[in-house]
């Protein structure tokens, strides 16, 4: 059967089950392209979207633990500590003893780290707005709070984020 002649069929779903899976498609598609958008800002700098996402982190909430890094960037505690080997190499990061809890470690900004993210912030920040620019301002509320209430939903979490959410 060639693909002119292939019959085309709609799935065997409900009209609620096809809205469902038409608006996680589409989630994923825009999730996706400005995901893209974002790699391609902060790969001319040599870094990953997610290595940047834990200095980032770092520079706005301060010294974390490897635990905290981890579940603000929804990575795996290996994911995590692979990032931090790879900013430590570019002396961006350090770990710090936990005084706490021997087991634990802080990653610290370094000062050369501080000032990599002081100095392309801003850019990377406009290099997203330019990608959410098929909403406007008050469309992006709307659709911030549609999604975070979408979100927790889907968690099964009462009706608000945390403080530090973002």
């Amino acid at each position: 059967m060639t693909a002119s002649t292939r019959q085309l069929s709609e799935p065997d779903v409900d009209a609620p089950e096809r809205t469902a899976l038409k608006l996680w498609v589409v989630l994923s598609r825009a999730h996706a392209a400005i995901t893209d958008r974002a790699s391609a800002h902060i790969a001319q700098y040599g870094m990953t979207l997610a290595e940047f996402g834990v200095i980032e982190a770092l520079y706005h909430k301060g010294p974390l633990l490897l635990g905290e890094v981890q579940r603000k960037l929804l990575v795996s505690s290996g994911g995590v500590t692979y990032l931090v080997d790879r900013l430590e190499r570019r002396g961006f990061v350090r770990r710090d003893a936990c005084l706490e809890d021997r087991r634990a470690r802080y990653a610290v900004l370094t000062e050369e780290g501080t000032a990599f993210v002081a100095r392309v912030f801003a850019e990377h920040a406009a290099a997203i707005r330019e990608a959410m620019a098929g909403l406007d301002p008050e469309e992006q509320l709307v659709a911030t709070g549609l999604l975070r209430k979408l979100g927790l939903a889907a968690a099964g979490r009462p009706e608000s984020y945390p403080s530090d959410a973002g």
